[in-house]
């Protein structure tokens, strides 16, 4: 099968497209042959050995979208249609073919395409943990969701909404308009305005830029308000006052929250984000775009 993977970590340089061998399903597992698998900020990540040793030759990438063609022992059949998320701690979308754990990939409704169903995979599953499961967001609440033009920013907007809560977003001039057709009540530009003198008393913050916007975060919060970080490593900062909870969603693997992003966009809850397709042979340059961390929507590999 074709993949993408890297034998040392490193620049976009290491990254390489070639022939390697096909899986095969083991026990509870199936085979996917992939159509579709989406960039995530921890790809250019684990490329660059962010996240510690790997076993070369490492294939990169986390979710995807794509059709059955083997099966161990499980409820699915092959020519099913699917999408989901790799293991916590595993690599391996980017290529022709996957195996994975049947119980955390869920059935792909028709009327979502393979591209869509990607997009959504990662975003959503870490969406929904963070602002349903983890901030335990409730209607009438109102909620800062950092960095609202990104794939998991843009579909908490949209859940946050579709809870109740009234969204307020930072985002750059030229994606404001984007970010308010996802819903948001109010959206900042962070480059003309400083978001701590214009945002106060929120119940919650959503934060997925990282860096001095998380700490900076808490001075958002009223008494008793509690904030959501997923890309300040596998720690919360830690606020400066006592009067606030700082969280790091635990995004576990799992089938239900998967139906759960069905669910949303079944229900018109929930749209795709923008989407950019490449070519898995373009992977070093969707990486490289990527790790400069300004973009709208999803970067998205069509495999087939």
């Amino acid at each position: 099968m074709k993949a993408v993977y890297i034998e040392q970590f490193g620049g976009p340089e290491v990254v390489k497209y070639g022939d390697l061998p096909d899986p095969s399903a083991g026990p509870a597992q199936i085979v996917v042959d992939t159509y579709a698998a989406s960039v995530n900020g921890a790809d250019w990540k684990v490329r660059a050995g962010h996240y510690g040793q790997g076993t070369f030759p490492l294939i990169l990438g986390r979710d995807f979208s794509g059709v059955v063609s083997a099966v161990g022992a499980t409820d699915l059949r092959v020519g099913d249609e699917v999408f989901g998320v790799l293991e916590a701690g595993r690599e391996g979308a980017f290529a022709e073919k996957i195996a994975v754990g049947a119980a955390i990939v869920a059935r792909k409704p028709g009327v979502l395409s393979h591209l869509d169903a990607a997009a959504l995979a990662l975003t959503g599953l870490t969406a929904i943990r963070s602002i349903e499961d983890t901030l335990k967001l409730k209607a009438s609440e109102t909620i800062l969701i950092q960095g609202g033009a990104g794939g998991v920013a843009s579909f908490g907007i949209q859940l946050a909404k579709h809870i109740g809560a009234r969204v307020i977003s930072t985002a750059s001039a030229k994606n404001l308009a984007y970010v308010r057709g996802l819903g948001a009540d109010e959206v900042i530009d962070y480059n003309a305005t400083d978001f701590t003198e214009v945002v106060k008393d929120c119940d919650a913050v959503f934060e997925t830029v990282g860096g001095d916007v998380a700490t900076r975060s808490f001075a958002v919060l009223k008494p008793g308000g509690r904030a959501a970080f997923i890309a300040s490593g596998p720690q919360a900062p830690s606020p400066e006052r006592g009067d606030v909870t700082a969280l790091r969603p635990a995004v576990a693997r799992a089938r239900a929250p998967l139906e759960r992003i069905v669910e949303l966009y079944q229900a018109g809850a929930v749209r795709p984000p923008d989407v950019t397709v490449y070519g898995l042979s373009d992977a070093a340059d969707a990486l490289r775009l990527s790790e400069a961390r300004h973009i709208k929507g999803k970067l998205v590999f069509k495999v087939r």
